[in-house]
C-alpha cells in the first residue's frame, strides 16, 4: 500500500535534506533517511542542540515509503555482495566493512512484515529506549513481531512509531448544505443523494475493509466468505462511485466533481487549510490507520539511534511533530483545540472511543490477500 504527498509543500513543513556540525575525522555521524515532510528541520535543531558530544546529521528526505524500502533492500544486497567477496578474500568476516547504510529510516507500518521477512531490519532494544514504557500498549503490539513479520507478544520489537494517520471521509460542505445533512459514517456513502458523486482508493483493503466496517466487522477479517452479505453490499456501493485513484482522489472534489472522496489523512490534511469548502471526518464506528515508523537497516550501527527515538517521544517534542506536520502522536501529548486550526480538530483530536474502533491493516494470509484482490476486480467490473 502506497501513501503520497499530494500537492507537496502545501501546508507540511517539508525537511530538505539537513547536515548539522562541523565535519571532522573523529566526529560521531547519525545519517537518517525520513519521508519528506514527516519530521520538522526545526526539531532536528533541537536534538543536536541537546547531543553532549560533537556530532554531524544528516537527516535526507525521500518522498515516498515505498522508496526507502528499497532502499532497505538495496543496503541488503551489497551488505551480501559484500559478505562473499570478503569470504572469497579469506578476510575475516566483518573486517573492512563501510556499510553505507543510514542509522535509522522510515518506514509505514503496511511495510513492517516484507522488511523483517527480507531481512532488511534489525530489531530494537526496547530496554535502551528510556520512553518505551510511556508508549500505549497498542503501539507496543503493532511493532512486537515474530521473524515472519506477524504480530506476537513473544517476538522482538522491529520498530518505533514516531506519527499516524488514518482514512478519512472528505467532503464538500456547500453540496451537503444543500441536502441538508453532512457524512459521519461509512453508511452515509451508500445514500441515494450521493450516488455517483463519490470517489474512493483503488485499493481493496481499504474498500472492502471500510464496507466490512459498515457491517460491523473487522478491517482485517480473514474469510470474507463468512461475511455473506458483503459482495452484495460492495456492488451496491460500486453503483455510488464516481471512479477509484489512490491518487488523483482530491482534485475532483476540490472542483466539484465529486462531492465526497474517501482518503488518506496525510494527503488530505494539506488541502484543508487551502479550500475552506472541504470537511474532513473521521467515521464514528472506526476506520483504518496507518503509522510512521523509525527503523535500523540489517546492516547499520546503533549510533545514537535510541537517543533519536526516545527524543521523538518526549511529550513536548512529539507535540510539536504532531502539530507541525499535522498528523497524531502515539505518545500521549497536551494538545488542545486552541493549538490546532478548526478545521483539523476533527482528525487531530483524538476521540478515545472512536480510536479503540479502529484498526491498522495487519497482515494477511497469501490465500486472504487472493480473495480480497478477486472481490475487489468483481465488483468493479
Amino acid at each position: 500500500m502506497e501513501r503520497r504527498s499530494f500537492l507537496l509543500g502545501a501546508g507540511t513543513l517539508a525537511l530538505s535534506q539537513l547536515l548539522v556540525g562541523c565535519g571532522g575525522q573523529n566526529q560521531t555521524q547519525f545519517d537518517v533517511r525520513l519521508l519528506k515532510g514527516s519530521i520538522p528541520g526545526q526539531v532536528v535543531n533541537q536534538f543536536h542542540k541537546s547531543l553532549q558530544q560533537g556530532v554531524q546529521l544528516k537527516f535526507a528526505p525521500v518522498e515516498q515509503i515505498q522508496d526507502l524500502f528499497k532502499q532497505l533492500q538495496s543496503w541488503e544486497q551489497k551488505s551480501k555482495a559484500k559478505d562473499e567477496e570478503d569470504w572469497r578474500r579469506f578476510i575475516p568476516f566483518g573486517q573492512g566493512q563501510n556499510s553505507p547504510a543510514a542509522n535509522l529510516v522510515t518506514l509505514g507500518d503496511y511495510w513492517l512484515k516484507a522488511a523483517i521477512e527480507q531481512k532488511l531490519i534489525q530489531p530494537l532494544e526496547a530496554t535502551q529506549i528510556k520512553q518505551w514504557s510511556a508508549l500505549d500498549e497498542r503501539w507496543q503490539k503493532l511493532v512486537t513481531r515474530n521473524d515472519q513479520g506477524n504480530l506476537d507478544l513473544q517476538g522482538k520489537v522491529w520498530a518505533a512509531p514516531y506519527r499516524w494517520g488514518s482514512t478519512v471521509i472528505v467532503y464538500n460542505r456547500d453540496k451537503f448544505r444543500e441536502l441538508g445533512w453532512t457524512p459521519n459514517d461509512w453508511g452515509d456513502l451508500w445514500r441515494e443523494e450521493v450516488r455517483s458523486r463519490i470517489s474512493l482508493l483503488n485499493q481493496p483493503r481499504e474498500v472492502i475493509g471500510l464496507t466490512l466496517k459498515k457491517l460491523g466487522k473487522s478491517y482485517n477479517t480473514e474469510n470474507l466468505d463468512q461475511v455473506p452479505e458483503l459482495e452484495n453490499e460492495l456492488k451496491k456501493l460500486n453503483q455510488q462511485v464516481k471512479f477509484y485513484s489512490s491518487n488523483n482522489y482530491l482534485e475532483p472534489l476540490i472542483i466539484g466533481d465529486t462531492w465526497l472522496t474517501v482518503g488518506w489523512s496525510d494527503d488530505v490534511v494539506p488541502v484543508l487549510g487551502r479550500y475552506p469548502q472541504l470537511v474532513a471526518v473521521i467515521p464514528q464506528s472506526g476506520t483504518a490507520m496507518w503509522a510512521d515508523m523509525w527503523v535500523r537497516p540489517n546492516v547499520s550501527q546503533a549510533t545514537l539511534s535510541y537517543q533519536w527515538i526516545d527524543f521523538c517521544w518526549q511529550p513536548n517534542i512529539a507535540k510539536q511533530i504532531s502539530l507541525l506536520t499535522k498528523s497524531n502522536s502515539p505518545i500521549s501529548t497536551n494538545i488542545v483545540a486552541s493549538d490546532i486550526q478548526e478545521q483539523l480538530r476533527n482528525l487531530l483530536l483524538n476521540n478515545r472511543e472512536v480510536f479503540d474502533k479502529s484498526e491498522f491493516l495487519l497482515p494477511l494470509s497469501p490465500s486472504a490477500v487472493k480473495q480480497y484482490e478477486s472481490l475487489f476486480t468483481k465488483i468493479k467490473a
